[in-house]
Parts: structure tokens; C-alpha cells; sequence
């Protein structure tokens, strides 16, 4: 069995267990997405433990490997809930409160739960949602691997379609991350209103934007 899934039954003594993670955190480009995951593993079958082996750290998963454990995801999941924060936000707020909230809001959308519920490495404080940070939770827990695949997926998803309105920068391929490519894009195009300019990037440094 997956460790993360032994994780989790070992300290959901009820089998539900529940993880929340971000994806998009250190991009140039695109929004933050949050998502918050809840299994019942007490109405799994052998077969859900099997189709959902690979759950791992999403950022350690092929494209295609995501896709497909994102369906096998949703099919299980008890609860699940995704939130976005946009750059403006991100600019307007800073990186990390704007994760916080996310994070939060994400688990306040699961409703009341009865098991416990881990936060990739960041306790929320003020949280009205119980919860335990779990540091290098996305590799630790089954709940928090999925979660961070459903946001990372998600995330995905939106950036390649948002290459159709923004045909210049090629997120289709580096989805916002900083990369020569999507350096070179910008100094040949400016921003668009996808970039966070309160990053100190040298891709933005060298526009001489007064940020």
C-alpha cells in the first residue's frame, strides 16, 4: 500500500481524512489555487486504494500522470473544494497572506468534518476550521497528495487555456513558471494583466517597471 494512504488510516481512526495544498505559489504569471480534499476511506473498496497507488507530491508527477489521478480523485473524494486568488490579489495582499486565505477558505468549504485535517506546512491561524500543519504533507499524506494535485491541475488546465488570449507567452508549455522562455517573452512583450509585478523578478527588473 502507498504510505501516504498508511498514513492516513493511522491517524483517521474513523477513515476520514482530510488535506488541503496550493499550487502556483512561486509563478511569474497566472493565479494561486487552493484546493482541500476529504476521503472517507471506511467506504473504500480495495480497487479505490489501487487506482489511486501513485498519489504523490504533484510537482514529482508527469502531465499525464496528474490528468489521470485528478479523475480518480474526484470520482473518491468525499468533499472537495478549489479556490483562486488572482494576481491582482496577489499584488494587492502579498503572496503569503493571499496562500493563507486560500488555503482556509478552501477548508471552510469542506463544511463541518469529523476526522482530521492537514494543511501542507503552514498552520492557519485564526482558522475557525481545526487543523494540523503538516510539514512535506503532499509526500506524507494521501489526503494532502491529492489536493495538491487537484490544485495543480486545475491551475494547469486554466493557464493552457488562457494561452488562447495570450498567445505570447507560451503558458501552454511553462503554464506561468519562471523559465528563459517565458523570460524572453516578457522582454519582448511586456506584461499582461496575468503577471504578478510585485515579484522581484529580473524578467521584470530588466523593463525597468517601477514596481
Amino acid at each position: 500500500m502507498n504510505p501516504r494512504f498508511a498514513y492516513d488510516l493511522q491517524r483517521g481512526s474513523g477513515g476520514a481524512v482530510a488535506g488541503a495544498d496550493e499550487a502556483g505559489r512561486g509563478c511569474l504569471a497566472g493565479p494561486l489555487v487552493a484546493a482541500a480534499v476529504a476521503f472517507d476511506y471506511s467506504r473504500w473498496a480495495d480497487a479505490d486504494f489501487v487506482a489511486l497507488e501513485a498519489l504523490n507530491d504533484s510537482k514529482k508527477l508527469t502531465r499525464v500522470r496528474r490528468e489521470e489521478l485528478f479523475a480518480g480523485v474526484v470520482a473518491r473524494a468525499r468533499r472537495l473544494a478549489v479556490v483562486s486568488c488572482s494576481p491582482a490579489s496577489i499584488d494587492g495582499r502579498g503572496l503569503h497572506k493571499c496562500n493563507l486565505q486560500a488555503l482556509d477558505r478552501a477548508l471552510t468549504l469542506l463544511g463541518p468534518f469529523e476526522g482530521p485535517v492537514f494543511v501542507d506546512g503552514f498552520a492557519l491561524r485564526g482558522s475557525v476550521v481545526p487543523h494540523e500543519a503538516l510539514v512535506g504533507g503532499d509526500g506524507r499524506s494521501a489526503a494532502v497528495a491529492a489536493a495538491s494535485i487537484v490544485a495543480k491541475v486545475t491551475r494547469d488546465r486554466l493557464m493552457i487555456a488562457l494561452h488562447e488570449r495570450y498567445p505570447h507567452y507560451g503558458f501552454e508549455r511553462h503554464v506561468g513558471y519562471s523559465c528563459p522562455e517565458h523570460r524572453q517573452a516578457i522582454a519582448e512583450h511586456g506584461v499582461s494583466v496575468l503577471h504578478r509585478l510585485s515579484f522581484a523578478s529580473v524578467a521584470y527588473q530588466q523593463l525597468d517597471l517601477e514596481l
